[in-house]
């Protein structure tokens, strides 16, 4: 028995020195974050949480030295406190992957009861563990591991998100801060307006209608301008949130312009096909199907959910035959002998009861029997939690499809709308602005052509920055619908974008 009982104690040993020692470090799951960011936005410098010193030089640097669209995109990738916050999900759900390994903790119980007359107590001791967990612990820990996957699949999702929400912002502040720029010219264009005005009417050859109309322009343009440098500062704070900045917005120099160049699309099916392979919100749905599927062999391994097996000790309770009587014993072993006598030395068995002492020790099993629950509700659970798993990436496959093709079309419309303002609007309002002038200068022409002239010129000014901007934000938004850089898809670098040098020190990582 006592054999048995060490060979219990030892698988017992065994077991601690296997699944006792547990740690957590998810640096190589931040690795793989860093591997799904860099092939979805060419960005392979990312936040690590121990790396708080080194990011916060690595972006002062950048800054002072004026920023790019893709030094911002890589800038909220290193400051961004909501991303720097995520990296710790990864972190707890590799946590859990650790602990899914682990056996529970061996239960520890004792028990002693006391003999009501004294003497020495029954003692019974147990240890007792589940192991149950030996068959479940394998697939457990799988259906931890899918979920981490899915978390660093999320994690480089939000990441791949956010760079080209910096791109966006990045174009957006470019672009607010050419029409403030627009303004204040066309502010110029209204006043030199105002002045040839006042000199026709100085000469008899303008009324003074035609002075207040132009003095209205310009007290329109103030406000235009007024309104424009709020917007263009809005921009910039936008801006500076998304990469994580509290220094003032205004101080940013923003060193690249509104792209003018765009390359020829690719076939959006082709795309479409690209971004199912690629994308990694579909990779992180498919994932969530493996996480199902491993949840639910795991609730069908529970049906046997507790078998315990240990060790049992007991120790028999002795009781006291409680005080002696002297003086009887003394008068009774007088007698016997004929004269004055000692009692005799009474023996331990008659001290403390009849019969021995007996001490057992064994092996136990305790099983849960499933006759009334045999975890079918979980099972079945489990089974509905998979097909809603099946069905949510079937419908974002869906919904990938009609985005990569609506991302390619309004980027081709808008780089086509840009370059049809910069090819022939642009010129022919400044040609006419010139030549109505002339005209009115000449007296050859009334007012209100000059007024139209200009009116036409000022809104195609406005509407060429808002296309350039709106062509400049296409590209981050066709990024994010195919999950790659534009630079991978077209095979050469996306207009404002140029790669790192590894050679430089922009080039390494920090």
């Amino acid at each position: 028995m006592v054999n048995k009982s060490m060979v219990v104690c030892g698988l017992i040993a065994a077991l601690i020195q296997v699944y006792g020692c547990a740690t957590v470090d998810p640096q190589q799951d931040y690795v793989r974050v860093e591997q799904h960011v860099g092939g979805a936005t060419g960005i392979d410098r990312l936040y690590r949480p121990e790396d708080d010193a080194i990011v916060a030089e690595v972006v002062a640097r950048l800054v002072n030295e004026g920023i790019t669209a893709s030094e911002a995109a890589q800038i909220s990738l290193l400051n961004n406190p909501s991303l720097q916050a995520a990296f710790f999900d990864v972190g707890m759900a590799r946590a859990d992957v650790v602990q899914a390994g682990l056996l529970s903790n061996p239960f520890l119980g004792i028990t002693a009861k006391f003999p009501d007359g004294g003497g020495l107590a029954s003692i019974e001791a147990s240890v007792a563990q589940n192991i149950a967990e030996l068959w479940q612990i394998p697939i457990r820990t799988r259906s931890a591991e899918r979920s981490l996957d899915r978390a660093i699949l999320d994690l480089a999702r939000m990441a791949a998100h956010l760079a080209a929400d910096a791109k966006t912002a990045y174009y957006r502040a470019v672009g607010a801060d050419e029409r403030y720029r627009i303004e204040r010219e066309n502010l110029t264009v209204s006043r030199n307006l105002l002045e040839l005005a006042i000199a026709r009417q100085q000469a008899g050859a303008a009324a003074e209608l035609d002075v207040n109309l132009s003095r209205s322009l310009v007290v329109d343009a103030e406000i235009e301008v007024e309104r424009a440098r709020l917007a263009a500062a809005d921009s910039r704070r936008a801006l500076a949130t998304t990469l994580g900045l509290v220094a003032d917005a205004g101080s940013l120099s923003l060193v690249d312009a509104l792209p003018d160049d765009y390359p020829e699309m690719a076939d959006p099916q082709s795309l479409v096909e690209l971004a199912r392979t690629q994308r990694l919100d579909i990779r992180a749905a498919a994932k969530a199907v493996s996480t199902a599927e491993a949840s639910l062999e795991e609730e069908r391994r529970r049906v046997f959910p507790s078998v315990e097996m240990g060790i049992e000790f007991e120790s028999e309770a002795r009781r006291s035959q409680g005080g002696r009587d002297f003086l009887a014993d003394t008068a009774r072993a007088s007698i016997a002998n004929g004269a004055l006598a000692a009692p005799g030395i009474q023996p331990r068995s008659e001290r403390h009861g009849e019969g021995g002492h007996e001490t057992v020790i064994g092996p136990s099993l305790g099983i849960e029997i499933p006759i009334f629950d045999q975890n079918q509700a979980q099972i079945a659970k489990a089974t509905f939690a998979l097909e809603r798993a099946r069905k949510t990436a079937e419908a974002l496959d869906r919904a990938m499809t009609q985005d990569v093709r609506g991302a390619v079309d309004r980027a081709s419309t808008a780089w086509r709308m840009m370059q049809l303002y910069r090819d022939r609007s642009l010129p022919l309002a400044d040609k006419n602005l010139d030549l109505s002038r002339e005209a009115y200068r000449a007296g050859r022409t009334s007012f209100l052509s000059v007024l139209e002239a200009q009116r036409f010129f000022l809104e195609t000014r406005s509407g060429y920055v808002s296309a350039s901007e709106a062509a400049a934000t296409a590209i981050p938004d066709l990024e994010r619908a195919i999950g790659l850089p534009l630079s991978s898809i077209m095979g050469e670098p996306a207009p404002g974008e140029q790669p790192p040098d590894p050679n430089t020190e922009e080039g390494t990582k920090p």
